[in-house]
């Protein structure tokens, strides 16, 4: 008779978890020789914070906050209305370690720092790998202060709390809080990208223009993140047009705020995160900024989201690729290691390559936003919205790629690889769709033409060096310069990729070793590229080092 040792049906082996306890800086070559380069001095807190966030306990608290999403009690036992935003506690674990490490305002608390702005972006990019939804806080609140520091008297009031890295959860007015976190609310569904179409009005309660009190009247679409401290708002005036105004979640008197939260969104990804719709309804905020620059005031905000876009989008990029390295180096099938597979070193080389460019590109963006000089700013001018409208497009391919490494495994819902595909997403939509991002390359350029004859200029001392760079860039010069306006906006997308491609190029050809930069040439230069992922010739890639660089296990 069978006994129950007999029947061994499910036995486990050559099953593998995603990779978790490990130091995500010090297994991460291409982010160490990139912050050397840029003269940062953070190599021993950038270990320590990835050390943290690398442990199995991090994973863990990311886990949890994405599978418990926040929840929305509107009103109180007795029907009070309270609109607040339940979090698990895992949230607050990430929100805490990110303040801690001031992955929310780096580079103006240590503005003495001449590698501010890359060390900021080391640590949105170190987290950005394994939790993702509570950057979005963060980013928010890093693009927010540069405004509110334009206003003395409010940042006299609020801007050691911005700065603070001591993280308080609670519910309270600004006054009796330790620090603070802003947020955005731009989007009307009437509008969406159209910010001019907004139909929120504001009202002066005395005075009116900048610096002063106004109420506000109306509803907003998509408003990140509800529980934050204050938002800035776009909202339209009487007698000025549109304007920005800094309305806080509580009054000075201790009575919230006249905006209710209707609902929170039912995301595809960035589950972790809390989006709304509120509605305002005598609103109590002030007017920042020049009345009638509303959209531009708001822009400059956005112009650092959307780099924030760039570097988060990238993280995720840098994490779905180790986990698959991770993978295919224990994962046997037909006899050998997935790595040691032709076809698998194939896609794998692939996706080593668009990694490191777009983590070169992004670091070397941020870098930019410490300089003012006139290539610095032609970078910052042009390339953030292309940046963002490339590397975020080019996650969300590449993650569903290396999803599929992991077959089936990495399509279910227990594994950080479909959180990963589900949220790359966002990051193409939040702060511009595609073909906003196109659009404004294209208005960076018309307004200011000598921008992209100073970034070509730099980009031809680079190309001389290669006959495929010097033919590319000549081509996209007369193509700038010989469209007309319609056939410009017609082809943008194509414009804007070419740039990116070239822009990357470039910057391996200066930085990276030359058995990377002559890979990345040769194949985002051969007629087959972007058609699937893998198809490269073995004859111009070295893959024993370029997936030995990829990651240092």
């Amino acid at each position: 008779m069978d006994t129950v040792q007999d029947w061994q049906t499910h036995q486990i082996s050559n099953q593998f978890d995603e990779l978790q306890n490990y130091n995500l800086f010090s297994t991460d070559q291409v982010l160490q020789e990139i912050l050397q380069r840029y003269g940062s001095q953070d190599h021993h807190t950038l270990t320590e914070f990835a050390q943290i966030i690398g442990s199995t306990e991090y994973y863990q608290y990311a886990d949890l906050a994405n599978r418990h999403t926040p929840e929305l009690q509107s009103f109180d036992a007795r029907g009070r209305r309270k609109d607040l935003v339940e979090f698990h506690p895992a949230w607050h674990k990430w929100m805490a370690i990110n303040r801690q490490y001031s992955s929310h305002a780096y580079p103006f608390s240590h503005s003495h720092s001449t590698s501010k702005w890359v060390d900021w972006a080391a640590r949105f990019f170190l987290a950005g790998q394994v939790e993702c939804g509570n950057l979005c806080p963060n980013s928010m609140t890093l693009g927010s202060i540069p405004l509110i520091q334009n206003e003395p008297e409010l940042w006299a009031k609020i801007g050691e709390k911005l700065l603070s890295n001591e993280y308080d959860e609670r519910d309270l007015p600004i006054a009796q809080k330790k620090s603070i976190w802003l947020g955005m609310g731009m989007t009307e569904k009437q509008g969406g990208s159209d910010v001019r179409a907004n139909e929120t009005f504001a009202v002066p309660v005395a005075e009116s223009g900048r610096g002063k009190a106004y109420l506000l009247t109306g509803h907003k679409w998509f408003f990140s993140a509800p529980m934050c401290d204050a938002h800035l708002v776009v909202a339209k005036t009487e007698q000025d047009g549109l304007a920005c105004f800094f309305v806080p979640r509580w009054l000075e008197d201790g009575i919230k705020n006249n905006i209710q939260v209707q609902r929170l969104k039912e995301k595809v990804g960035n589950r972790s995160n809390s989006s709304s719709e509120v509605e305002f309804k005598n609103a109590w905020g002030i007017m920042i900024g020049e009345a009638g620059r509303g959209i531009p005031t708001i822009i400059e905000m956005a112009n650092y989201t959307r780099l924030t876009c760039s570097v988060g989008s990238s993280a995720m990029l840098r994490q779905a690729l180790t986990q698959c390295l991770a993978y295919t180096r224990q994962r046997k099938a037909f006899g050998k290691h997935l790595a040691e597979q032709p076809l698998m070193q194939a896609v794998l080389t692939d996706l080593a390559l668009e990694t490191e460019a777009a983590m070169q590109l992004s670091f070397h963006l941020a870098h930019c936003y410490e300089q003012d000089d006139a290539l610095s700013l032609a970078w910052k001018r042009i390339m953030t919205p292309a940046a963002k409208f490339w590397v975020c497009k080019r996650t969300v391919e590449l993650t569903g790629e290396m999803m599929e490494v992991f077959g089936g495994n990495g399509y279910v819902d227990t594994g950080i690889m479909a959180r990963i595909f589900k949220e790359a997403p966002v990051n193409t939509i939040w702060e511009g769709s595609g073909n906003v991002m196109c659009l404004d390359v294209l208005r960076a350029i018309q307004r200011d033409r000598e921008s992209i004859e100073v970034l070509f200029q730099s980009f031809a001392k680079v190309a001389s060096q290669d006959v495929i760079l010097h033919n590319e860039l000549q081509a996209l010069l007369k193509l700038f310069s010989g469209l007309q306006a319609h056939e410009l906006q017609f082809m943008a997308r194509s414009l804007v990729s070419r740039l990116v491609i070239l822009a990357q190029a470039i910057l391996l050809k200066q930085y990276a070793p030359d058995y990377v930069s002559e890979a990345f040439i040769q194949t985002r230069y051969s007629e087959f590229h972007g058609r699937v992922v893998g198809m490269v010739d073995a004859k111009v890639v070295d893959v024993k080092r370029l997936l030995a660089r990829a990651w240092a296990d």
